[in-house]
């Protein structure tokens, strides 16, 4: 199967995403500075909520730039990836209303675990619908960006578990900035 038309649906629902994670922040009551600074914890979790939609779209956006094929199996795990994903508005909404609780917080970074996991097993599908794809099959061998973003992800689960709930949104940030950075300062050591 071609890929335009399912890259456009992915983009289609990622923007419907970030549309509803625009529309849950609170306005303030009053206009004033101290009304917006009330607002500050929703204003952070929806920057850190927009950054990982950006991230997601990005790294699919250059993944299936270079795909040629897929096939149900690509299709069926990216529709339940993209199903948690959906989730995030939600979940944004519930730690901005209850940013030093735990449960909240772990929500959100359970949403964003589990949407790594199954971006590992896309990839493992996608370079198996497209066996002869030799860019693919590389952009697709090194999978230590996701597995940082696990490992960073349940290190704040931890973190928020035992002292302070944010790690959790915080470890979620830290590694999306590590997945782009991390890569760019191997490159130059080399």
């Amino acid at each position: 199967m071609e890929t335009e038309r399912f890259e456009a649906l992915i983009d289609a629902i990622l923007a419907i995403i970030i549309t509803i994670i625009v529309l849950e922040i609170p306005l303030a009551s009053i206009g004033t500075w101290s009304s917006l600074y009330e607002l500050r914890y929703e204003f952070i979790i929806y920057a850190v909520s927009f950054i990982v939609c950006f991230n997601f779209w990005n790294y699919n956006n250059n993944i299936f730039s270079i795909v040629n094929r897929i096939d149900h199996k690509v299709i069926w795990t990216m529709g339940i990836t993209l199903f948690i994903f959906s989730l995030l508005p939600y979940f944004t909404t519930f730690v901005g209303e209850n940013f030093y609780e735990f449960f909240p917080q772990f929500m959100y970074g359970l949403c964003f675990l589990i949407t790594a996991i199954l971006s590992l097993i896309i990839g493992k599908y996608l370079k198996e619908a497209d066996p002869a794809n030799i860019a693919l099959q590389l952009a697709l061998s090194n999978h230590y960006p996701l597995y940082g973003t696990i490992i960073m992800v349940l290190i704040g689960i931890v973190i928020g578990y035992f002292i302070y709930p944010p790690a959790i949104m915080i470890c979620c940030l830290l590694s999306i900035i590590g997945i782009w950075t991390i890569p760019k300062i191997q490159c130059h050591i080399s």
